[in-house]
């Protein structure tokens, strides 16, 4: 049972449509749909947990065997506009100064999202214990925050950053020359079909790009084969305490399925411990999901900060008739995303770090 969002709970694909449109019309206030995503929180796990146990264990097993048989297919149609297919201007408006795309840290005396993205990024180098001179590899590496940001502190590093996206590729390669940067190769590459001229690399990141993927013993097979021995893999993704489970059923909830994931999964935080194949596991850390809830919201007051600006960028994409509806969608969207991830003070859906070994 996915657990999807949609504006307000719905009864029928009809009546479905017109609260859609509603909420996207941006009448109804944030505080009530906020409450709505909350309640949908608390009835999935309800309806999850009210399942008798051998029928949740016999779910669980299915996903499980088919990422270890790399028989598990997800959603293979992207949307209309992914969201990384947007301008580097939209995201430069809501995210903060390093472009980070991805959970930041809110540790104790964090104040900011810029300083909540520097923490992370550090943290991260830290967990995955990078050192000058390391060759580097970072698979779906987004807009380059851990790129730009390992290649300025460890010059002397040489760094691989993959990405399917041919704006991300500019807008890092522009980041490198505009900051003389000499460190950083980016390949323009499908993860599932990156073939590399020669391996050997000690450290290899995946962040929050585990979840787009369906062929989780096979990529970490490759993993294993492009590091030396004893080199490490750093990944970070979000994660349910518990549940493995889809990003699917389109047609029971349009909504999300239609605007921002059309496939994925949310893994348990026990996933990849299942699914190591040649890697071994040295530490695993489980953050709680306050710190996504934190950033979300801060990406959110960014959006509405900048709103004649954001508008502006919509609007060259979009075009005047859909860019009010497409800018409500991204609230919503950042709000969904707080919301989940906030639930019983973080508890529930959390951020996990795990380092491995060749």
């Amino acid at each position: 049972m996915p657990l999807e969002f949609s504006p307000l709970p719905v009864a029928s694909n009809e009546r479905g449509n017109l609260t859609d449109r509603l909420a996207e019309s941006g009448r109804i206030p944030d505080p009530l749909l906020r409450l709505s995503m909350r309640r949908m929180c608390a009835q999935w796990l309800k309806a999850e947990r009210d399942t008798d146990t051998e029928s949740v264990f016999a779910r669980q097993r299915t996903w499980l065997e088919g990422l270890r048989d790399s028989t598990l297919e997800l959603e293979p149609n992207a949307p209309a506009q992914p969201p990384q297919e947007l301008p580097a201007g939209f995201f430069r408006l809501c995210l903060g100064r390093q472009m980070k795309y991805s959970c930041c840290y809110w540790e104790d005396g964090v104040a900011s999202l810029n300083m909540a993205e520097d923490r992370m990024l550090r943290l991260c180098a830290e967990r995955a214990e990078i050192a000058n001179g390391q060759r580097i590899l970072e698979l779906g590496s987004g807009w380059g925050s851990l790129t730009l940001s390992l290649a300025e502190r460890y010059p002397n590093a040489k760094i691989t950053a993959v990405t399917h996206s041919p704006l991300q590729r500019e807008y890092i390669e522009a980041r490198c020359r505009e900051r003389a940067i000499f460190n950083v190769e980016v390949l323009l590459s499908d993860t599932h079909r990156l073939e590399l001229a020669e391996a050997g690399y000690d450290r290899v990141f995946a962040v929050e790009m585990f979840e787009h993927m369906g062929d989780y013993r096979r990529l970490m097979a490759r993993i294993a084969r492009w590091l030396v021995p004893g080199g490490k893999l750093f990944v970070q993704l979000f994660c349910h305490r518990e549940l493995l489970y889809l990003f699917e059923g389109k047609e029971s909830n349009p909504w999300m399925g239609r605007h921002f994931f059309t496939g994925g999964m949310m893994p348990a935080a026990d996933t990849l411990l299942h699914l190591r194949g040649d890697l071994s596991i040295e530490q695993r850390w489980l953050l709680p999901g306050t710190h996504y809830e934190k950033t979300a919201n801060a990406w959110l007051q960014n959006q509405d900060s900048n709103r004649d600006e954001v508008l502006k960028v919509l609007k060259s994409v979009q075009g005047p008739s859909g860019v009010n509806v497409g800018y409500q969608r991204w609230r919503m969207f950042w709000m969904a995303c707080a919301e989940l991830f906030g639930y019983d003070g973080g508890n529930e859906w959390m951020v996990a770090h795990y380092r491995f070994v060749r």
